[in-house]
């Protein structure tokens, strides 16, 4: 007998086979290589990704994505730079890491026009940075720490992965950084890929 489409995918339409790796994730770079098997479409379920593929616009800079979660970036948000009618967008990534990383890429804001806003552990901050427009309104903004903080949402990523890798997103650093170029897509991916690897 087959399996029924609700034992194979989550209400999201995201494959439980796939939910089950990131049960055993318990290390940023365990998030990181899984986020890039995602980016890469061999997985149909990304943690706090409520869709089994990300959107289109992301297609272009996927593969610059996953060199990222392969170098000590765990990548949650980003988006390409954009320059259209009535659109405009600066092109940025966030994601978890280590007090190391996270000096590494706020050290990137020394050397270059690149933007980084890094969050310590534990912290709420709230900062509101426009990185897309609509018509001249803003619709997207950076600088709000996304770091697991009150039991809730810690909770919210036990359920998604596992409590081992929730408690240490907790205790991770958050950082967001931004080109502040409008519609630029060649700069950032490269120079946060160089910021993670030099090092190395």
């Amino acid at each position: 007998m087959e399996p029924t489409e609700a034992e194979v995918l989550d209400e999201f339409g995201r494959r439980l086979v796939d939910k089950g790796a990131w049960r055993q994730a318990i290390t940023l770079a365990a998030a990181g290589e899984l986020t890039a098997r995602w980016l890469e479409g061999e997985s149909h379920y990304q943690a706090a990704t409520f869709t089994p593929t990300y959107d289109a616009e992301t297609a272009p800079i996927a593969a610059g994505l996953a060199a990222l979660n392969r170098n000590g970036l765990f990548t949650k948000e980003s988006q390409p730079g954009l320059r259209e009618e009535e659109t405009a967008q600066r092109q940025y990534v966030t994601g978890f890491c280590s007090a190391e990383t996270a000096a590494d890429l706020l050290a990137l804001s020394t050397r270059s026009d690149l933007v980084t806003v890094a969050h310590a552990p534990g912290e709420s901050s709230s900062a509101a940075i426009p990185v897309t427009l609509d018509g001249g309104e803003v619709v997207t903004v950076l600088g709000s720490s996304e770091n697991p903080v009150d039991e809730e949402q810690i909770q919210d990523w036990a359920d998604e992965t596992n409590d081992t890798l929730a408690l240490l997103l907790a205790d991770s650093w958050y950082v967001e950084i931004l080109d502040p170029v409008w519609g630029r897509n060649d700069v950032l991916l490269p120079a946060v890929l160089e910021a993670l690897t030099a090092g190395q």
